[in-house]
């Protein structure tokens, strides 16, 4: 029996999908070279894997055994790859950071970065915390910047800085507020702009205040944190800026005006990442160092 890799991928394609022409374009192949692999692999198991039919296809029994077995060896595949590739060190590295973070560090420590081997070959993955959790899992990530705390302890993480929430608005929104010390709670949720259901600082926003998404101001459906700084510097309302954004923010957005909320400040975590089973060969400190040390000039501001 000589069953490839190819094939595997190519069966596993198919009975995600449950339709041929799905999976050949999920896997950026035609459709009859997906066919062909398929029929190859049958002839070599002797047995027929998937039942073609109006809508679709299905597994048979003996494709859903051969389902299990080959999602195990191409996750013994992903590991040898990944035990076999030194981020770092010259070696690629694939980097997650989330969207609230990666465009305000990046260009701080990038420099630093290439300098140093652990840079070489950078690969950012910018993406949301769920996502990057989920790749960093996989294999495909060697380590993420994110601001919630790990559940999972298959992974490690070290802190990499406090980032502080400040209160952003328009000059005229924000003058009234200035005259005195502002609480999270104390703000009027019909004028709070947030993130999408998603981004972990919307939710930690709401978290802070006490409040919940139906309480908020969402119908502006934004997905990025310039596009809301945008729209408070114009005066439809007022968000949370992280300390770590506030330099690139107000330079971007004329009109914006950031303060500091009343003692204690509400703030997140930042930290950077990996999977336990990863092995650090010194590359992971020397990242969390780079990253801590660009983070300063952004901070405290």
């Amino acid at each position: 029996m000589n069953i490839t890799l190819r094939q595997l991928r190519y069966f596993l394609a198919l009975a995600d999908a449950a339709h041929f022409t799905r999976a050949a374009e999920a896997i950026h192949v035609s459709q009859p070279a997906l066919s062909m692999q398929i029929r190859a692999l049958e002839d070599v198991v002797g047995a027929t894997l998937v039942e073609r039919t109006s809508s679709g296809v299905v597994l048979t029994p003996q494709g859903r055994a051969l389902q299990a077995h080959a999602l195990r060896v191409l996750q013994a595949m992903t590991d040898l790859e990944q035990g076999l590739r030194r981020p770092g060190q010259g070696g690629r590295l694939m980097l997650g950071m989330i969207p609230t973070v990666a465009p305000y560090l990046l260009p701080e420590a990038l420099p630093d970065l290439r300098a140093r081997d652990i840079g070489r070959d950078l690969h950012l993955r910018e993406a949301q915390t769920e996502r990057l959790l989920e790749e960093l899992a996989q294999g495909r990530l060697d380590a993420i910047v994110v601001a919630s705390p790990p559940e999972d302890a298959r992974v490690e993480a070290v802190a990499l800085f406090t980032d502080h929430f400040l209160l952003a608005g328009s000059a005229a929104r924000v003058a009234d507020l200035h005259a005195r010390a502002v609480a999270p709670g104390a703000l009027d949720p019909g004028q709070l702009l947030l993130l999408d259901e998603g981004h972990c600082l919307g939710d930690q926003a709401l978290e802070v205040c006490g409040l919940n998404r139906r309480s908020a101001r969402l119908d502006l459906g934004a997905a990025s944190l310039a596009t809301l700084c945008r729209l408070a510097a114009q005066g439809m309302g007022l968000t949370f800026l992280p300390e770590i954004a506030r330099q690139q923010e107000l330079a971007a957005a004329p009109g914006l005006t950031a303060i500091r909320f009343a003692e204690p400040q509400p703030a997140r975590q930042v930290m950077l990442m990996r999977r336990a089973s990863t092995p650090a060969q010194g590359w992971f400190d020397d990242l969390a160092q780079v990253l801590r040390m660009a983070a300063q000039p952004l901070l405290g501001g």
